[in-house]
């Protein structure tokens, strides 16, 4: 089933930022404005030094393969970015954004792609 042209889809890569942080409970749920982190196809990235409460990993990361594909302009996944922390006692505000696109080859990143691919 070699068709000689490589199957390719594109995602965007995404940043994760804490945008808002109630005053006072910075040090109840270790928020800090500015934390944030990178996804690019199926990895996260941290900054050196840094962390990012994992509940709030949590809350925002079901989001995150929607948020990576294109979507129609109508969509609200098009357009609401922000997500809260989860803890009932925090008002921390994170933003997802698309920052950039990449190119991903199916062959490289699916198993059943690839076995299918030699059977033919």
């Amino acid at each position: 089933m070699s068709t000689g042209a490589r199957r390719s889809f594109r995602l965007f890569d995404l940043r994760v930022e804490i945008v808002a942080v109630k005053p006072g409970l910075e040090s109840v749920c270790n928020h800090h404005l500015g934390d944030a982190f990178e996804v690019s196809g199926e990895n996260l990235s941290i900054p050196a030094g840094k962390t990012f409460s994992m509940y709030a990993l949590a809350a925002v990361l079901p989001l995150l393969p929607a948020k990576q594909r294109v979507t129609d302009e109508h969509d609200w996944m098009s357009h609401d970015d922000h997500v809260m922390c989860p803890d009932p006692h925090c008002e921390a505000k994170m933003r997802i954004s698309r920052i950039g696109m990449r190119e991903f080859f199916l062959d490289e990143v699916s198993a059943s792609a690839r076995e299918r691919s030699s059977d033919g």
